[in-house]
């Protein structure tokens, strides 16, 4: 039977949740309230400090203690005939309902699960834990689970640890343990962030299915407005701890009346023309009373790229000779095989060619496991390649030694998708930037090479002094600038950029997309930009290469491919794009 859908499922009254840090108290969450009802959606939206994740945990009842502290509001839990005050109950109580009457996905499957225990055990345990069922039922249990998340094979699933899983696999096996119980309530924190747009598709459609199965009622934690708008019936903007807009999702995107919403959806990219500077939220909420409302006030018709001046900039780009010619290469790994298996070989790369421009920004798309970072990496000489030709102004790069490699990595750089994992936590920010120039012989002493990191801290939209903090200091879009800085600092005419803007706030995003922008405008700089987002590529590209298994399935401008792709698969891709409503 299910239940009445005017009766909430769950509660949140004037919540409040302050952390002490330091000896100062910080407001996290300030006040807020929502309902959410069974087979309903409610969106959480806003950026990284915004509160959204930490009420979630006040939900769970997991935030940290005693750092955490909860100095008002009540959350509800209605569960069939009886109505559970979710913060009266004790840490046993809790442990009765967590995972089993309200579930939580966590934003990254990787750290969530336990990596050293096979993934179908994982689900069982719950299983056992909460429904007391035996070890067969519990395994027959979880493999129908695994159907029912659509894993492709249920078995191997069940037997493989979660490093042998792919990101949308593990994702889907954090969704089985999170519904083996028929939860009332499901709360999905940031479930798709840094997925392909074909797995975010496949996420969210699939959750939809589960909520209306099993009359769910979801609360549904994310930055990016795009995928709200596609499953989202309720939705609650939340800035620096506060809820600053609610209303039902078609309301709020068709007509946002706080400068934060209006912001979020501003920066994210369009696909029906081309800004020459994205928006950002600060934008929006620098503005005056007197200014009228709405996005338009912001950026009026100069900021929108004329297709003339595009071909016209075009025109001069493709009259001059290629930076970077790539003759059908190859990258290939061995495949160790097994006792019923042969040894064979993996290509992530075959026998693809293409050249770049000077001044050109060439996109490189596809989904992971297309063959797009190894490119990068293979043009880079960070991995080896098996076959092809890597010329780079006339050196041929596969033929170079090691030492000459070295010295040729001046001019060619790289900035990665993890900016945390990238730099290294030991070194302070003015050490990640000089030590590179130090090697290189940039700057002739210490004081100068100190001046040229400042400098370059101040140019990416940081503060001089940044330059003596550790990176852990940092939010994850700062973090990003200082890997870009870092690239600068040796004073590169070539940059790779791999999926560096994939795990960012949409509007820190759009930050660093512009940032990326002006120093190519002011320094002349060629970039690869490696992403699965159409819609970013799209904004960055002058032309675009669609990657597939290892192999190029088209490549143009990036307006034609999106007009008028040639390809089965760049369709899917351009279909599988969130929120076309926000960003179209």
């Amino acid at each position: 039977m299910q239940e009445d859908s005017n009766t909430p499922v769950l509660e949140v009254s004037n919540l409040g949740v302050s952390f002490q840090s330091g000896g100062k108290t910080v407001q996290a969450v300030d006040d807020i309230s929502f309902c959410l009802h069974h087979n309903e959606v409610l969106g959480i939206v806003g950026e990284s400090g915004s509160g959204k994740s930490v009420t979630s945990l006040a939900i769970m009842q997991l935030l940290p203690k005693p750092a955490a502290l909860i100095d008002q509001g009540k959350i509800m839990f209605y569960d069939g005939s009886a109505n559970v005050d979710i913060l009266a109950q004790s840490q046993r109580q809790m442990e009765l309902i967590r995972g089993n009457r309200i579930s939580m996905i966590f934003q990254e499957p990787m750290t969530s699960l336990n990596p050293v225990m096979r993934c179908g055990e994982q689900v069982a345990e719950t299983l056992r834990k909460h429904k007391h069922l035996n070890n067969r039922e519990a395994k027959e249990k979880t493999l129908q689970l695994f159907e029912e998340v659509r894993l492709p094979d249920p078995k191997r699933a069940w037997e493989a640890y979660p490093h042998q899983l792919s990101g949308g696999q593990k994702q889907r096996v954090m969704i089985a343990s999170a519904i083996s119980c028929d939860p009332a309530v499901l709360i999905a924190d940031e479930p798709t962030t840094a997925l392909d747009v074909t797995v975010q598709r496949s996420i969210t459609d699939l959750l939809n299915r589960l909520r209306e199965k099993y009359n769910m009622g979801i609360i549904f934690i994310t930055h990016d407005l795009g995928v709200i708008a596609d499953i989202a019936h309720q939705v609650v903007v939340m800035y620096k701890g506060r809820i600053v807009e609610k209303g039902t999702a078609a309301g709020i995107f068709s007509a946002p009346t706080h400068p934060y919403t209006q912001g979020l959806i501003a920066c994210r990219p369009p696909i029906d023309f081309r800004y020459m500077k994205l928006p950002v939220v600060s934008d929006f909420l620098n503005k005056t009373e007197n200014e009228n409302s709405g996005i338009q006030t912001v950026f009026s018709q100069t900021n929108i790229e004329k297709p003339e001046e595009r071909k016209q900039r075009h025109t001069e780009i493709y009259a001059a000779k290629p930076i970077l010619e790539v003759k059908d290469l190859s990258v290939t790994y061995p495949d160790a095989g097994g006792l019923f298996k042969k040894k064979s070989v993996q290509h992530a790369v075959n026998d693809i060619s293409f050249d770049v421009y000077y001044g050109e920004t060439l996109g490189l798309v596809g989904e992971s496991g297309c063959g797009k970072t190894t490119t990068g990496r293979a043009i880079l000489r960070l991995i080896e390649t098996s076959s092809g030709l890597i010329r780079y102004k006339d050196k041929e790069l596969t033929k170079l030694s090691g030492s000459e490699i070295k010295h040729l990595r001046k001019n060619l750089q790289i900035i990665f998708q993890d900016p945390y994992s990238s730099l290294n936590p030991r070194q302070t920010v003015g050490s990640c930037l000089t030590e590179p120039m130090k090697v290189h012989g940039i700057g002739k002493n210490n004081a100068a090479r100190k001046e040229i990191a400042c400098d370059l801290l101040s140019q990416t939209g940081l503060l001089p002094e940044h330059f003596n903090r550790y990176p852990h200091e940092f939010s994850g879009g700062q973090r990003q600038r200082i890997c870009v800085a870092r690239a600068l600092s040796l004073q590169p005419e070539f940059i790779i950029c791999d999926e560096s803007v994939s795990a960012l706030d949409v509007s820190v995003q759009a930050q660093v997309l512009n940032l990326l922008n002006d120093l190519k405008r002011n320094y002349g700089f060629t970039y690869i930009f490696i992403s699965h987002d159409l819609s970013v590529v799209r904004f960055m590209a002058d032309r675009i290469i669609v990657m597939n298994k290892g192999k190029i399935e088209e490549t143009g401008d990036p307006d034609l491919v999106f007009q008028k792709p040639e390809s089965p698969y760049t369709q899917k891709l351009i279909d599988s794009l969130p929120g076309k409503k926000v960003i179209g």
